[in-house]
């Protein structure tokens, strides 16, 4: 048997959210919007040569489809890491690993969607500080 209150929902992503990552996020379906129970997944633009806070993801993974531009990701302790997404490039990073995003180009935005399996994944956002040491 189906539930009632189960419904298919069209989501228009017009609505741009402040971040804790400090980059703007243009809401798509998550628990706020939809009332999923299970997964997020949003639009990023990342503005000309800007940069998103070192942060991580506590208890939930996240992917990534870039659309347009060329992004930089350097990811793990230190950040020491990297790997450069082209559209047409899916990016995935594990759950608690620490990472940033730097948009490459000086002129155009980048463009990405971005998925997670938690339907409020910025609650569970934590800085990531950087130590010289690491």
């Amino acid at each position: 048997m189906l539930e009632t209150n189960l419904r298919v929902q069209p989501v228009i992503p017009d609505q741009e959210v402040a971040t804790l990552q400090r980059l703007p996020y243009f809401l798509g379906v998550s628990g706020q919007t939809v009332g999923a129970t299970g997964l997020s997944m949003h639009l990023v633009v990342i503005p000309p040569g800007a940069k998103a806070e070192p942060h991580m993801h506590v208890g939930y993974e996240t992917a990534i489809y870039v659309l347009e531009g060329k992004v930089r990701t350097r990811w793990g302790v230190g950040l020491k890491n990297e790997v450069v997404s082209t559209a047409g490039q899916f990016l995935f990073i594990p759950a608690g690993v620490p990472h940033d995003a730097l948009n490459l180009s000086a002129t155009e935005p980048a463009r990405a969607v971005v998925a997670r399996n938690d339907p409020a994944e910025q609650d569970n956002v934590v800085p990531y500080v950087v130590n010289e040491s690491d």
